[in-house]
């Protein structure tokens, strides 16, 4: 297996991954070429450059991890060059390119993949189970949370990036369990043009969801989210930290008639999940649960929060 991986900063997460795997070349590209060099020599990976070449070379996936406004422009170059691709959340800016690139994902022969690393999270899997096989009867409440200090070094977590840098992951879980709201109310607080707090509600018929995302946490706070999902027969509840060293921990309880009771989940790093995936759909081992296609609810309801936040079209 031979990857371009296109960016030098989100896309260290799987770079760390494809480098502990041990048996994929990977070739990183960058725009900066001694940072680029750099950052790839970290991991052990050649390094280039010249972007074109990620879709001219015998690379059998294209990783993109570029800013938001080139994802859908270099998955559609992938597909025309006869590549897979994997890109970083969210798939598109818009509706329309990410509509188009579920059309050319669909008349070419190869696989794209959205980086929807949170639905690989354990405490996550344990709600969709729970909802799909009403373990604890049907969802009628459902609360996110993700407060996070200002981990990464020149990253604005203000108010014009909150909605699809942070909330579309949380998105993704509520239309995954509920499906698309009737209604979505916003309220929103900002220190500065970085650090904000976003509340967002969303009705549904019989139930309700809130997702509540923050950059105005201090340092020593680390990064820490989770849910409580209120169902007729129960409620799981999901909390989750990570600190300096970058290692979350979590637990998932489970509050029943019959008691408490904490699940039992296996461990796991949901980028190794998400790229172990991947590779094992290029494989034919498993049909693609990140496709294109599956990311558009979620896309279209962080889409409608940005523009009642930012007025964003």
């Amino acid at each position: 297996m031979k990857i371009a991986l296109l960016g030098t900063g989100f896309g260290q997460a799987h770079a760390a991954v494809y480098a502990a795997r041990g048996d994929i070349e990977v070739v990183m590209f960058g725009r900066n070429p001694d940072k680029t060099a750099e950052t790839a020599g970290k991991f052990g990976f050649a390094s280039s450059t010249d972007m074109g070449r990620a879709f001219g070379d015998d690379f059998d996936l294209v990783d993109i991890c570029l800013p938001l406004p080139l994802h859908a422009e270099y998955v559609l170059r992938a597909l025309d060059a006869d590549k897979h691709a994997l890109v970083e959340l969210p798939l598109a800016g818009t509706m329309d390119d990410a509509r188009r690139v579920v059309e050319a994902a669909a008349r070419s022969g190869k696989q794209v993949f959205v980086d929807m690393f949170e639905r690989f999270i354990p405490a996550n899997r344990a709600l969709f189970d729970a909802v799909h096989d009403r373990t604890y009867g049907r969802l009628e409440q459902l609360t996110l949370w993700n407060r996070t200090a200002h981990l990464w070094p020149g990253v604005s977590l203000g108010l014009g990036t909150l909605p699809l840098e942070a909330m579309h992951s949380d998105m993704d879980i509520i239309t995954r369990t509920l499906g698309r709201p009737r209604s979505v109310e916003v309220a929103t607080v900002a220190r500065d043009g970085d650090s904000a707090a976003i509340e967002a509600t969303l009705g549904f018929e019989g139930a309700l969801a809130r997702d509540s995302v923050s950059s105005l946490m201090p340092m020593s706070w680390g990064a820490r989210g989770g849910y409580t999902a209120t169902f007729s027969d129960g409620v799981l509840e999901a909390a989750s930290s990570m600190g300096f060293d970058g290692k979350p921990t979590g637990t998932v309880t489970a509050y029943t008639a019959a008691g408490t009771c904490e699940l039992d989940l296996p461990p796991a790093d949901q980028y190794t999940a998400m790229i172990d995936h991947v590779l094992a759909c290029l494989r034919d081992e498993v049909a693609n649960e990140i496709a294109p296609a599956t990311a558009l609810d979620a896309l279209q309801l962080t889409l409608d929060i940005d523009q009642q936040v930012n007025g964003n079209t």
